[in-house]
């Protein structure tokens, strides 16, 4: 397995770089925008594609590289559903499964440093973020941020993790790169209570000042999403209510970009073909599935994925291949559900 702990000075905060092995698909958690230069250098030197970027939580302290690596790679972005955020590709849930080529990521729902944390739980390490730092837990005085919650997220998750557990947090302020989850139960001052009132007691006296960077960095992290207006301004949007008309047509091919675990949770729309969105470029190539069918039919293609953050980048990658009809459902399969609209469940 390829696995880079790497740090920026300013915001004290760890991102991390995981993929199986060289030429393979990879994923970066908690990247910092300053910092996405060296990621993508990085990325190149290893020979990995980085195909999904995903925060812990929405961060107060940094500006997040999650928009400039989706710009720059075309990754599919992803936090936590609870996310205050404008839009991500994929909103994940507790227990979801982040899958890239050779490994599998558990999400862990952890709430208490703020309301959309989440833990990343990875064979014999956990990501922490901002949840349990070594020798220390995250603050919980702002963004709905909630000491009891915390306690549970710690004590009835995190520490219930093997003891051998690799701890991987989201920032260190002394120098500190890993611990695991028996030394965290043993020697971190804020896991030694004897009830939850202590600890409540313990994380509302912190009296903390609020991060330099959070009246920046807050309002950026939360229009992260790439603006759909470039395409619908170029008249490639279709609102929904027209959509809803146009999928039982025979001049129109209907792309799902999402994964096949988003599929089986949250339906389909019925007729539309599977083409994730990590496969896109190959399929619109020619020998490639959508462009074979395209040139073939004459069909109008339209994309969907869960929010239309997908759709509309897949729009811009088949204009770009030539294919003009290309069009996406704006606000993907949520806005679909959101307005009534048939679903198909996946057996």
């Amino acid at each position: 397995m390829i696995f880079r702990q790497l740090f920026d000075s300013v915001s004290y905060t760890y991102t991390y770089i995981i993929a199986s092995r060289a030429g393979r698909e990879a994923l970066i958690i908690d990247p910092v925008l300053e910092k996405v230069d060296r990621y993508i250098q990085l990325l190149s030197e290893l020979d990995l594609s980085l195909v999904k970027a995903a925060d812990t939580h929405l961060h107060a302290d940094h500006i997040t590289g999650l928009g400039a690596l989706r710009d720059r790679t075309q990754c599919i972005t992803m936090m936590g559903e609870q996310s205050n955020v404008d839009v991500v590709s994929v909103r994940l849930k507790d227990d979801d499964v982040i899958e890239i080529e050779g490994l599998e990521i558990k999400a862990i729902y952890t709430p208490g440093h703020t309301q959309d944390s989440y833990s990343f739980l990875m064979d014999d390490r956990v990501f922490t973020g901002d949840t349990l730092f070594i020798r220390g837990t995250g603050r919980t005085d702002f963004q709905q941020g909630d000491a009891l919650a915390q306690y549970d997220s710690l004590f009835n998750r995190l520490l219930r993790l093997a003891d051998d557990t690799l701890v991987y947090p989201g920032h260190d302020y002394k120098g500190d790169t890993v611990s695991t989850i028996g030394e965290e139960k043993r020697f971190n001052p804020r896991l030694q209570v004897n009830s939850v009132e202590e600890y409540v007691e313990i994380m509302n006296n912190l009296n903390l000042q609020n991060p330099k960077m959070m009246d920046v960095a807050v309002p950026a992290n939360m229009n992260i999403g790439m603006s759909q207006d470039e395409v619908d301004n170029r008249g490639w949007s279709i609102d929904v209510s027209d959509a809803g008309g146009r999928v039982d047509r025979t001049d129109v091919l209907l792309a799902d970009l999402r994964d096949h675990r988003e599929r089986e949770q949250h339906g389909v729309i019925a007729g539309s073909v599977h083409t994730p969105y990590s496969e896109l470029r190959q399929n619109l190539r020619p020998g490639g599935m959508l462009y074979e069918l395209i040139t073939s039919t004459h069909k109008n293609l339209l994309f969907y994925c869960a929010y239309g953050e997908r759709s509309a980048m897949a729009v811009k990658v088949a204009q770009e291949a030539g294919i003009e009809s290309a069009r996406h459902v704006k606000g993907g399969m949520d806005a679909w559900k959101k307005a009534g609209l048939p679903v198909q469940t996946v057996t």
